[in-house]
């Protein structure tokens, strides 16, 4: 019988249940021949199995593994499959296909830390450093990681979530906590993260300004703890009507009541943003007075506005190129330490699919639905707070 020798956290992460679910699903005999624990909680432990699986079995039993931050020694320590590429934006069949947890390879007898980690993504290996890339930006001749040998992945584990500042929140989605103490543990983790000069990305749907969280937004912009953003045409256009004519959707913002006309003031605003040039534009000509894109201009904080085909105008500053437009998103997400997701579905989890699970994400929407795509699609270190976004970002900047 083939001799399996695996190590992780086997103990704290439950591995000898999985693996014993595994054997049992494929009526596989396996005994256990021997045990060794970690000497401290984060130094991982080591089994010793003997089996009776087969190659197809083992590969499996690796990949199953690999999931759960766990390898099987001798066949994980291999160099791993390296196969070129064939033609530009095409790798071979057997690629592997990343997940957004922390991967190493096994490269000329030593484990390398694999670059820029994304979902849904292949490895590249290029000047003895490996690459994290989108099957689009694969060129004829790049060597591409196949398989499953020579790769090691560091999800986080409970532990770590255990630990997290704003661990309160839990992994499960629910409206029933107190909106005041999650918007004070975030705003306390916001200024952790403010002081070690880290980086802070706000991702936001319209819903900010209709629900009047514009001028909250806009304070925490002037204390420096927004420093890149990322939305859509609408939330730009919705902001701006309201600075040029007090209305969002032509609903006037002070009595909620729908504005005389104000049906299009959106393409008003459109319109006088276009006229100016830009954004940027807009605000040193004095067009542009107040709001969340004015004082993003005023401040110099870089932000990408996508577009989609639903857009009136669309403003100048509105990226229209589907491929451009995602990657002014990664660049804008890279460093990232915390991004703050407030109502955009849509866009919450296109950022999401690009962020490393390392990097701590905050979901805040009205609808609970949303935090659990946000999940579903694989973003697992998603914490959610199910409220309204505008009422949310108020308490935050109170906090702040």
């Amino acid at each position: 019988m083939p001799q399996l020798v695996i190590e992780g956290q086997i103990v704290r992460d439950n591995l000898l249940q999985a693996i014993n679910r595994f054997m049992e699903e494929r009526k596989l005999r396996y005994s256990i021949v021997d045990f060794h624990l970690g000497a401290r909680n984060e130094d991982p432990s080591s089994v010793i199995i003997d089996s009776d699986i087969d190659p197809e079995g083992m590969d499996r039993l690796s990949e199953l593994l690999k999931d759960k931050g766990a390898w099987l020694l001798g066949r994980e320590q291999g160099n791993p499959v390296l196969l070129p590429s064939e033609k530009d934006r095409t790798v071979p069949d057997n690629f592997y296909s990343t997940t957004h947890h922390p991967t190493e390879l096994f490269l000329n007898g030593k484990w390398v830390p694999v670059r820029d980690m994304r979902m849904d993504a292949v490895l590249s290996v290029e000047g003895g450093g490996v690459v994290c890339r989108k099957l689009r930006d694969i060129k004829k001749g790049d060597l591409v990681v196949c398989g499953t040998r020579g790769i090691r992945i560091h999800p986080p584990t409970e532990k770590t979530r255990l630990e997290e500042p704003f661990a309160f929140m839990g992994a499960e989605v629910s409206s029933e906590r107190r909106t005041d103490l999650a918007a004070r543990t975030l705003a306390a983790e916001m200024k952790r993260i403010g002081a070690a000069k880290g980086k802070i990305v706000f991702v936001a749907g319209p819903v900010l300004v209709h629900t009047g969280g514009g001028e909250a937004f806009s304070s925490l912009i002037k204390k420096g703890y927004v420093h890149a953003f990322l939305g859509n045409n609408a939330i730009a256009v919705h902001d701006i009507e309201a600075d040029l004519y007090g209305t969002s959707l032509g609903v006037d913002l002070q009595t909620g009541l729908p504005a005389s006309g104000g049906h299009k003031n959106h393409m008003r605003a459109i319109n006088a943003i276009s006229k100016a040039g830009s954004i940027k534009e807009a605000v040193e000509q004095g067009v542009l007075k107040s709001g969340i894109m004015f004082n993003l201009a005023r401040a110099g904080v870089p932000f990408s506005l996508a577009g989609s085909i639903r857009d009136d105008g669309p403003l100048p500053d509105t990226e229209m190129d589907l491929l451009k437009a995602q990657e002014n998103y990664a660049a804008l997400l890279k460093g990232a330490e915390l991004v703050v997701m407030l109502s955009s579905m849509l866009h919450s989890i296109g950022a999401g699919n690009m962020l490393g699970s390392q990097v701590k994400v905050v979901c805040v929407d009205i609808n609970p639905a949303v935090v659990s795509k946000l999940r579903d699609r694989g973003s697992m270190q998603t914490l959610g707070i199910v409220t309204d976004a505008g009422l949310f970002v108020k308490a935050l900047d109170e906090n702040l």
